[in-house]
């Protein structure tokens, strides 16, 4: 059984940034895709970056361009999240692939416990 674990939500302002990571227990991120995914209240899940074995990179439109997922190690995977906006406020969850498709969250196996990102205006 592999456990994920967030850290690195919080509080920020409009237009500020934060950087989330995820830690896993066991070295499993080098041979899986990895992604992030976020919720919002009264929303579903939502896919927003995933980084491949080979270190290809996705990333939801709405991100795009102020998100970059890396993969430090083999067992740590971040999200760097810049020029923060209200909408981005959700509870972030960090995934495990098990196969099929990077942007659907059937597609993950494992997930993590999440981290608020609160953004205010």
């Amino acid at each position: 059984q592999v456990q994920l674990v967030e850290s690195g939500g919080g509080l920020v302002q409009a237009g500020g940034s934060l950087r989330l990571s995820c830690a896993a227990s066991e070295r499993t991120f080098s041979t899986s895709v990895m992604a992030w995914f976020r919720q919002a209240p009264g929303k579903e899940r939502e896919f927003v970056a995933a980084i491949s074995r080979s270190g290809d990179t996705y990333y939801a439109d709405s991100v795009k361009g102020r998100f970059s997922i890396s993969r430090d190690n083999a067992n740590t995977v971040d999200v760097q999240m810049n020029s923060l906006k209200p909408e981005d406020t959700a509870i972030y969850y960090c995934a495990k692939m098990r196969s099929g498709s990077v942007f659907l969250a059937s597609s993950y196996e494992y997930w993590g416990q999440g981290t608020q990102v609160t953004v205010s205006s």
